[in-house]
């Protein structure tokens, strides 16, 4: 076959011209597969089936054929070498502007094809769409993009198809007539309504055959599949028996949930096979190398709508997990070692083990009790929907291995008609590719743990001042009737400034006891037993203590802090159990073990080879710490607070390497932050958390995860430690492959988290994820998920920062992003004669912004004067582990206008709609009121000519004040409540974290600059580039070489 797509041109499929197409002629057309003959031309789909006399293995009558064996599919995926759904972005032309506007559509001309159209609304029901396999005839020579502009010179001709601006056509319409002539040709309709704010792309137009002759996909999990005849289903029955053939409207390689439900590999979603020129293209009417303002700007992709959603596996593979959990960077896996390196962009996959889920939709818990888990002997598999079942029920065979196990005689169950355990609808881990086991006690070392809090506290002067003592305080005992296990919860307090101090809490007593310990080169722990309580037992104490705390340290002007010392007090008094340790660090460490001094004030170090010292541990204390803590069950939370530096790169490594959690609060004051601290300490002791974790992801043979990026401890080559786990935590991964040819047409993964509940019960929450293998690097880019790639890219981004300059981490992100839209471009160039124009894959159109908004992100933003050294790394332990709709809103924040909304009679908080704008100083009117959402904070910008009335109403007296010293509040007037319940409504989107609001008013400076405009993205900022800029940057760099 080409490798370029084009039609063989000996193979005789000469196309015609075809009538006005009709929905009632179009079903009744030749099949395009044909059992006993091969397929060429444009007719050639993604699946091949075996020539007659192929070999068949033999088939016992109960059993099923195994993921691993030859024999899975008769269908094989053909090579292409291209993908069937290009966007393409043009870069400037010396052509004047069009008065229309830049968009210009380019359809395909009308061949016929044994492959007939048809629209979208006549899919089958739950069948995913997939792009229309469409070629040009053979000889026949595509069609070039044609302008828009006016050109009188240039005649048309009758080759190809005639240029068609963008209109949203209704799905069903036949043939949509021209806006530019009349005369011209009618064009191929476009099959699909347009992308919201963007032009209509076809490219994801259905072709639609008849019905295949010859079933080559055998039954699935134990299902009896009869011989094949020649007359047979597409498709034999799947786990639950007999499935009628799919409808003329089905296309290849798309099946609907009815015929995925089946318990053995999935059919592979192969290579369009033809090259489809359908494209929408962008005109930049500007001389090459420069910028002219008459540029559409506003035309460039963004994700204004919302973030760009990855196809769900599930549509094809109803039994995988849910993609909150288990999200890869493309759901095609490269079947060679070649294909993979020509992908260029990560390749691995998010896991996010405990991530939320609707009401409704919770993971289903099973106990095999007295049966034991059901587990694959050889590679340690759990039971899932894509085993396959065999002798009567009697043997099963791992989708993982292929390892045939024996069925325990208490998990045995007979198979029916179909194959399907008669026991199959009482059976989720059958039935669901999510599932959480009830562990016996051999998954134990020890009687599971209880929910344990330990608190450190800084109680130096500047802890006291600021009033993050007293906030801490009253935070922790609003929270201790929620806090998990109860009544098995313990507690456990240690304060510190030059001193450590000690309390006794046994439930005998009134009142708590200090125990001063200032000797720090020997720490020891008095009274071992009594410094961690059982909460619902000493209750009254510890409530005595957290209304004392505050008080009690008063006057307190001591300056120094001996946390290290402290540190190891704490380690020391939860060694036994393990836990959560929440540090409250005010104050560098100055005394004892473990202090630091100040670095990274001297600006000379940046841009040198010394320069990522700054952002790495300065004492190697810290790390070994980390190391212990881990190995007894201890996770640690840091909450810094300081307006001076605290070197969070060294505080933070307890965190990273323990599986748990950064919080900084730069220039802390009580009055404009304590809600943040309240809302996120609360939320941190509140929230579902699973203790002495450890999770494993396995995968099938031929590809393995080579590296792993997060919060956690590698205890070995791919066993993560995770002393605590919940909810807000996601984990990023690498995957190669081992072997350089893969023969599967369907590779498995499963994540197993081996926990402790809350309650104290052992658990293993498992995932399972089935993916198809792809020949073609096209199918790999238009399977994409732009958000996992984003997530994975910016880990080794931040990880390069430890080890090198700023400048090359960037350089990372660019020339990632380069290599792959080069690769993707060179599929393409030939065909399309496409100079002057950027390509890029539709599920790829908003990574080059998100490349940009990292590059501009906190911990990798310019150099020394741009952010504090304390920023930039609180910034990257946060992002090294929130999950990916997280990161991409903190990436790529929500800018909104408000200020009609505020005015506007008879309106509420729950009627606002969120209208995302670009963000771009381009956005803001000088007359409005607008406000950035990054999910950490508001900034809430006032322009200059905003009416006065709204401003008053809002800020009351303090309208005229100095913004930096104005608290915001809600006031007795209507607009105020309107904005505080905007505010509420936005925080309520997602509660991880506070957003706190920061006021800024239109050329305020140097406020607005450093709190708001550095952070529109799309603006040039100093040295970095703006989004035009970028994309030229990038576009002159993927031509190089092209």
């Amino acid at each position: 076959m080409n490798p370029m797509g084009t039609v063989n041109p000996g193979s005789g499929n000469i196309h015609q011209r075809p009538p006005a197409p009709s929905l009632a002629s179009s079903s009744q057309s030749s099949t395009p597969f044909l059992s006993s003959g091969p397929m060429v031309g444009s007719e050639a789909s993604a699946f091949r089936p075996l020539a007659p006399n192929a070999p068949q293995t033999k088939r016992s009558s109960s059993s099923s054929v195994s993921v691993f064996e030859s024999e899975v599919s008769g269908f094989k995926p053909t090579q292409t070498g291209v993908s069937n759904d290009p966007s393409m972005l043009t870069l400037p032309s010396s052509y004047p502007p069009p008065p229309a506007g830049p968009f210009q559509h380019f359809p395909s001309p009308q061949f016929s094809s044994t492959a007939q159209l048809s629209f979208q609304g006549l899919s089958a029901p739950g069948q995913p769409v997939y792009s229309s396999p469409v070629r040009p005839p053979a000889g026949q020579v595509p069609s070039p993009p044609v302008s828009l502009y006016q050109q009188p010179q240039i005649r048309s001709v009758p080759m190809g198809s005639i240029p068609q601006t963008i209109s949203n056509v209704p799905p069903g319409m036949n043939f949509p007539p021209s806006s530019l002539d009349s005369s011209f040709p009618t064009p191929r309709p476009n099959l699909q309504p347009a992308f919201p704010s963007y032009p209509s792309n076809p490219y994801n137009a259905v072709t639609q055959p008849s019905p295949v002759q010859s079933s080559h996909f055998v039954s699935r999990q134990g299902d009896y599949g009869p011989p094949p005849t020649g007359t047979s289903s597409p498709f034999l029955a799947h786990q639950g028996g007999y499935v009628p053939p799919p409808p003329v409207a089905a296309p290849p390689g798309v099946y609907s949930r009815e015929q995925m439900q089946h318990q053995g590999s999935g059919p592979p979603i192969g290579a369009a096979p033809g090259l489809i020129e359908d494209f929408s293209s962008l005109y930049l009417a500007s001389v090459p190398g420069s910028i002219d303002p008459q540029i559409d700007f506003k035309a460039l992709p963004r994700p204004l709508d919302d973030d760009l959603e990855i196809k769900n596996l599930a549509d094809v593979y109803p039994l995988n997990c849910d993609s909150r959990y288990l999200r890869f960077t493309t759901s095609g896996i490269p079947n060679s070692q070649s294909l993979a390196s020509r992908w260029h962009l990560p390749l691995g996959a998010i896991v996010c083990p405990l991530a939320e889920t609707p009401d409704g939709n919770e993971v289903p818990v099973v106990n095999f009790a007295p049966t034991g888990i059901i587990r694959c002997r050889k590679c340690r598999a759990y039971v899932n929907p894509y085993v396959t079942f065999m002798d009567g029920g009697r043997k099963w065979r791992c989708n993982i291995c292929a390892f045939l196990n024996d069925v325990p005689g208490d998990y045995f169950a007979h198979l029916d008609a179909s194959g399907r355990r008669v026991d199959w609808n009482e059976r989720p881990e059958l039935k669901k590719g999510s599932v959480e086991f009830t562990a016996p006690s051999e998954y134990m070392v020890r009687p599971p743990m209880p929910p344990l809090y330990f608190f450190l506290i800084d109680v130096s002067v500047l802890a006291v001042r600021s009033g993050m003592l007293e906030v801490v305080a009253q935070t922790i005992k609003s929270c201790l009737d929620r806090l998990p296990g109860f009544p098995r919860t313990q507690i456990g307090f240690i304060t510190f400034d030059s001193t450590i101090h000690f309390y006794n809490m046994k439930s005998s007593l009134t009142q708590p006891q200090m125990l001063v310990i200032s000797d720090l080169d020997d720490i020891f722990v008095p009274l071992p037993d009594d410094l961690l309580v059982n909460l619902s037992e000493s209750r009254g104490v510890v409530d005595a203590f957290l209304d004392s705390l505050s008080f009690m340290f008063q006057e307190n002007v001591n300056v120094e802090s001996a946390f290290g010392p402290a540190l190891k007090a704490a380690y020391m008094v939860m060694a036994k159990l393990g836990g959560k340790l929440l540090i409250f660090q005010n104050t560098l460490p100055s005394l004892g073990v473990g202090r630091l001094r100040m670095r990274g004030d001297d600006p000379l170090v940046y841009g040198t080879e010394k320069e990522h010292a700054l952002r790495i541990p300065e004492d190697p204390f810290y790390k070994q710490m980390a190391a212990d803590c881990t190995k007894c069950q201890i996770a640690v939370n840091v909450y810094a607070f300081s307006d001076k530096y605290t070197d969070i790169a060294s505080l933070g490594t307890l965190a990273k390497y323990t599986g748990g959690q950064v919080y900084f609060y730069p220039s802390f004051h009580a009055a404009i932050h304590k809600e943040k601290l309240r809302h996120e300490l609360a939320r941190d002791l509140t929230r579902g958390t699973a203790w002495e974790a450890v999770m494993r992801i396995r995968c099938s043979k031929g590809v393995r995860f080579t590296s792993y990026h997060g919060n956690f401890m590698l205890r070995s080559t791919d066993l993560l430690a995770l002393p605590a786990v919940d909810c807000d935590k996601a984990y990023a991964m690498q995957l190669s492959l081992e072997e350089t040819l893969l023969t599967t047409q369907t590779v498995y993964f499963q994540v197993a988290l081996l926990c402790t509940s809350s309650s104290g019960e052992r658990r293993i929450r498992v995932h399972t994820a089935a993916v198809p293998v792809v020949a073609d690097l096209g199918e790999m880019y238009r399977q994409a998920d732009n958000g996992a790639i984003v997530s994975l890219l910016c880990r080794l981004a931040i990880e390069k920062t430890l080890n090198y300059k700023l400048e090359e981490a960037r350089n990372l992100v660019q020339q990632r992003i380069v290599k792959a839209l080069r690769e993707y471009r060179n599929l393409y160039a030939v065909q399309h004669r496409v100079v002057g124009q950027m390509i890029y894959p539709e599920s790829l159109k908003f990574l080059p912004l998100y490349g940009l908004a990292l590059c501009k992100s906190m911990p990798l933003r310019g150099g020394y004067a741009d952010v504090q050294l304390d920023e930039r790394c609180a910034a990257g332990h946060t992002m090294m582990a929130i999950p990916v709709k997280r990161l991409l809103k903190l990436l790529y924040p929500h800018l909104v206008r408000v200020d009609g909304f505020l005015i506007k009679a008879n309106s509420k908080a729950d009627q606002f709609n969120i209208s995302r704008l670009p963000l771009t100083a381009e956005s803001l009117d000088s007359k409005g009121l607008y406000i950035y959402d990054d999910g950490f904070r508001f900034i809430i910008w006032f322009g200059r000519m905003l009416s006065p009335d709204i401003v008053m109403n809002l800020l009351g007296e303090d309208c005229a004040a100095d913004f930096s010293r104005v608290v915001l509040s809600k006031h007795d007037s209507e607009m105020s409540r309107k904005l505080m319940a905007i505010l509420t409504k936005l925080r309520e989107s997602d509660t991880s974290y506070y957003q706190q609001w920061h006021l800024v008013r239109q050329d305020e400076q140097p406020r607005e600059g450093i709190l708001f405009l550095t952070n529109l993205v799309e603006d040039t900022v100093g040295n970095m580039n703006g989004y035009m800029d970028w994309i030229l940057q990038i576009h002159r760099q993927v031509q190089q070489n092209a």
